[in-house]
């Protein structure tokens, strides 16, 4: 298993964690832009104030992930799994949320300015305050 201490001393070009278990981790401030999390097991793990800019999250689990303050910008979450997620104030502009799952996630504040929403799963989060695409209500489903 990866720990936050083995991540910290990761250079950037070494950071395929595709498939990785790193369930229940506080990998809060990590700097982990244009990291492969590709099938990524991240249920309950704290990445609070992370960078993933770039990174590539397509069918992760992130469900009940703190991710607040996080910059998920150009990131690819397609057909990732945000259940419960908190993402207050993080920065999705730019992502690929393609047919991801956001039920009861909270997005207060958050930025999906550009992002792409089809399919995606959107019943019970929170958009308080939060910057959606234009087109968003044409893009997202409203059932789980």
């Amino acid at each position: 298993m990866v720990d936050a201490a083995d991540l910290r001393r990761a250079r950037a070009g070494d950071r395929a964690l595709a498939g990785a278990d790193l369930s229940q981790a506080n990998l809060a401030g990590l700097n982990l832009a244009g990291a492969d999390l590709r099938r990524a097991n991240l249920f309950g793990t704290i990445l609070s104030g992370a960078n993933l800019m770039r990174a590539e999250l397509g069918e992760a689990i992130l469900s009940a992930a703190n991710l607040t303050g996080v910059d998920l910008s150009a990131a690819n979450l397609v057909e990732a799994n945000l259940l419960r997620a908190n993402l207050t104030r993080a920065n999705l502009s730019g992502a690929n949320l393609e047919n991801a799952t956001l039920v009861d996630a909270n997005l207060t504040q958050a930025s999906l300015w550009g992002a792409d929403l089809k399919g995606a799963k959107l019943a019970g989060a929170t958009v308080h305050e939060t910057t959606l695409p234009v087109d968003w209500a044409r893009m997202v489903r409203s059932k789980p």
